[in-house]
């Protein structure tokens, strides 16, 4: 489970604003404080007093494009009865997601980058991927199906695997195919 997001100054906004289209848009590696606070209309020296360094801005960020994430799925499901409809529903909010980003997963895409370190963001990036894996679960719980540690694992592999697909493929049908593949293993609960 994630920490709650911390209260920002204004200028902590902009630099996290800034940052995090930056990191998503170029790779965290790319970006540098300077380009940071620059677009942000600070100094590094803010940067630095606001979040102490450049790998707390990174797990910072993620943690927030997380939330975001996790709001907008939970809002999509929020009208959605509970039932295996609701476990399929998840699909098509990823479908919807996926449809406004540019660059795939910015979890993926960050553990490319600092996977296999001790970076903040690690630990980040693998709670986000246990939330997604536990929403599945929780899902499938709520639905009634058998096994719902063993459905949510494949419901939870074949929503990374689309999202992978979709993005570094360049398949944006694979979306389709994985909600079918999800509907199937579903049905067989």
């Amino acid at each position: 489970m994630l920490e709650p997001l911390p209260v920002l100054t204004p200028a902590g906004t902009r630099l996290l604003d800034a940052a995090s289209t930056l990191f998503y848009e170029h790779g965290i590696r790319a970006v540098g404080v300077d380009l940071i606070a620059e677009r942000a209309g600070t100094t590094k020296k803010t940067l630095y007093d606001r979040f102490g360094s450049k790998d707390r801005l990174v797990a910072l960020y993620l943690r927030r494009r997380a939330q975001r994430m996790h709001e907008f799925v939970d809002s999509r499901n929020a009208d959605v009865p509970p039932g295996p409809a609701r476990v399929l529903a998840v699909y098509d909010a990823l479908a919807e997601w996926l449809s406004m980003q540019g660059r795939g997963c910015g979890f993926v895409n960050a553990y490319a980058e600092v996977g296999g370190t001790d970076h903040p963001a690690v630990e980040v990036i693998r709670a986000e991927k246990a939330w997604t894996r536990e929403l599945f679960a929780g899902l499938a719980r709520e639905a009634g199906l058998a096994e719902p540690d063993r459905v949510a694992t494949e419901l939870h592999l074949l929503y990374e695997g689309a999202t992978v697909i979709a993005t570094a493929g360049g398949d944006p049908d694979v979306l389709a195919a994985a909600r079918a593949a999800a509907a199937r293993v579903v049905a067989g609960a």
